[in-house]
């Protein structure tokens, strides 16, 4: 199905979202027609906070918005859903789009398997009636049941599109670039260098596949890093759980910038509790580039200058290999928490490849090394 049929029989002039790789043809439809405008789309920290804009939107003009998002982010709007939108609290009607991952039957990551089997219950026990757009769903299809939807809508209530692998396509090109001149891969590199037998946990995406070659490359043991390989945002509060446990072995934190920003929370609890020994270093290249490049509000914002106000002793920014190595030694030897906002390019090898462990056996291998360390 065109992207663009998709959007007119809906007839929304208003989506707010995070972007997904299943959903690419969308996101990369809206940010030809639109960019990021404050009028018709805003690419949000998290799906919790694009249901509540969305929500804001409709109090604001009345119109009905869409949400867009991967079946992942579901977790997040429970609470807006449940205790905002459904009718029997302020009966706010919206549109979600959702990308299904891990559908039954289609071969998947792992961390989208149990997702994906829950994606419609979880939908349908929220009250929000579903319908899934296929291949080979027809447009005539789709506005019938939008003709049905309407009815629903009218009511305060909510209603949802899944959308399964390559239902969607757009034949627009959008090229997603910044300035930096910084490789993630290469920044790992260092990182590694750094951090020798310290362990690492790795945030979700790219990093942690080019941490897992790293380590391939290298010829060391996967042993020493934990593959946050879903759970996007987490990573830093996984790490700070480590360390406080671990107070005297250095942890250190791979993260990136749409991570952060989903769960910026977990910041201010780091900075509260100080940990001494987690080295936390943010890759930020302002964009959600595992899902395909689409822009986060990181490249707007000063990192170095949250990480302070939240209480971080140390925070610094850096975006060239001698200042990165020079941060990466002052940290391990100043013995406090410190922050690492590294500046980076928008781009991956084509070839680069995924971990061959499975996740259950990359929590064991780390879970020994942790037990075995000081």
């Amino acid at each position: 199905m065109k992207v663009e049929k998709l959007v007119e029989i809906i007839g929304a002039d208003f989506y707010s979202g995070v972007p997904d790789s299943q959903l690419k043809a969308l996101c990369n439809y809206l940010m030809a027609t639109y960019g990021i405008d404050p009028n018709h789309h805003v690419i949000a920290a998290n799906e919790g906070n694009c249901t509540a804009l969305a929500a804001g939107y409709h109090l604001a003009t009345g119109k009905v918005p869409v949400v867009y998002m991967q079946n992942s982010g579901e977790g997040n709007i429970i609470n807006p859903v449940a205790s905002l939108l459904n009718d029997k609290v302020y009966a706010i009607p919206m549109v979600f789009i959702v990308g299904w991952r891990g559908e039954p039957g289609i071969h998947d990551e792992p961390q989208h398997i149990y997702q994906g089997e829950v994606t419609v219950k979880l939908l349908e026990d929220m009250d929000i009636a579903t319908f899934a757009i296929g291949k080979e769903t027809t447009d005539e299809e789709v506005e019938a049941k939008m003709a049905e939807f309407r009815e629903i809508l009218a009511k305060g209530k909510d209603v949802a599109f899944v959308i399964r692998k390559g239902a969607l396509s757009f034949d627009g090109k959008v090229e997603y670039k910044n300035d930096n001149k910084m490789i993630r891969e290469e920044i790992i590199r260092h990182i590694v260098k750094a951090s020798g037998e310290d362990p690492i946990v790795s945030t979700t995406g790219k990093a942690s596949r080019e941490l897992f070659e790293t380590r391939v490359a290298n010829g060391q043991s996967h042993k020493y890093d934990f593959l946050t390989v879903g759970s996007m945002g987490h990573s830093s509060s996984i790490a700070l759980g480590v360390a406080i446990n671990k107070p005297d072995t250095r942890i250190w934190c791979v993260d990136g910038d749409g991570a952060v920003l989903m769960h910026m929370g977990s910041m201010a609890v780091l900075g509260a509790n100080k940990p001494a020994n987690l080295i936390h270093v943010v890759i930020n290249n302002s964009a959600h580039e595992t899902v395909g490049g689409m822009p986060t509000v990181a490249g707007s914002i000063d990192l170095v200058a949250i990480a302070k106000a939240c209480g971080y002793p140390n925070a610094v920014c850096v975006d060239n290999f001698d200042d990165l190595d020079k941060e990466l030694e002052a940290a391990k030897a100043r013995r406090e928490l410190s922050l690492i906002e590294v500046k980076c390019s928008i781009g991956a090898r084509d070839d680069l490849g995924r971990p061959t462990t499975t996740a259950l056996e990359n929590k064991e291998n780390f879970m020994n090394y942790l037990n075995s360390c000081s």
